[in-house]
């Protein structure tokens, strides 16, 4: 069965979007990278129609503290959605794809049990050097995310505003 809002709109503003809460948690290890993701992905929302004061940004030390965030941020029925952004290298003194499967089972685990949509842009690059060539690159790698999950939020909102509606019609 086909829920009504799942198809792309090709950016046509729409009055529900000024009506979304939207939080943005960053970790701040390396923030001048982690930031862009969400620099892009409110700009790319703000192409789709949502209004700039749709958002509110958080700030974590570091990505391990991003699912406790997530979850008290769902637990105020505030918002409609969540989305994450960090980056989790590896530091030498623990294996960061632990830490990594870590948060995300985390997220994941919040976003079931509270019924709130979180988007991930936690990302842990097999190999990352704090030289200008890395630090560069994934400074632009963060900025494509942020669009791609600005692209990710749109669709989901969408669809829950579709079983919102499903349901009314029940």
């Amino acid at each position: 069965m086909k829920i009504k809002n799942t198809t792309s709109d090709n950016k046509t503003p729409s009055i529900h979007k000024s009506h979304n809460r939207i939080a943005i948690i960053q970790a701040n290890w390396h923030a001048d990278i982690v930031h862009e993701a969400s620099k892009s992905f409110m700009e790319e929302l703000g192409s789709y129609g949502y209004d700039a004061d749709c958002f509110d940004i958080h700030d974590v030390p570091g990505s391990l503290e991003i699912p406790l965030m997530a979850q008290k941020l769902a637990e105020t029925g505030r918002y409609d959605l969540i989305m994450a952004t960090g980056l989790i290298v590896d530091g030498g003194i623990y294996r960061h794809d632990f830490v990594a499967r870590t948060v995300l089972d985390a997220m994941m685990r919040v976003q079931l049990d509270c019924g709130v949509p979180i988007l991930s842009v936690v990302l842990t690059p097999h190999h990352f050097q704090e030289t200008q060539a890395h630090m560069g690159f994934f400074k632009e790698h963060f900025v494509v995310k942020g669009q791609e999950a600005a692209k990710a939020c749109h669709q989901t909102l969408k669809n829950m505003r579709g079983l919102k509606e499903l349901k009314l019609a029940s």
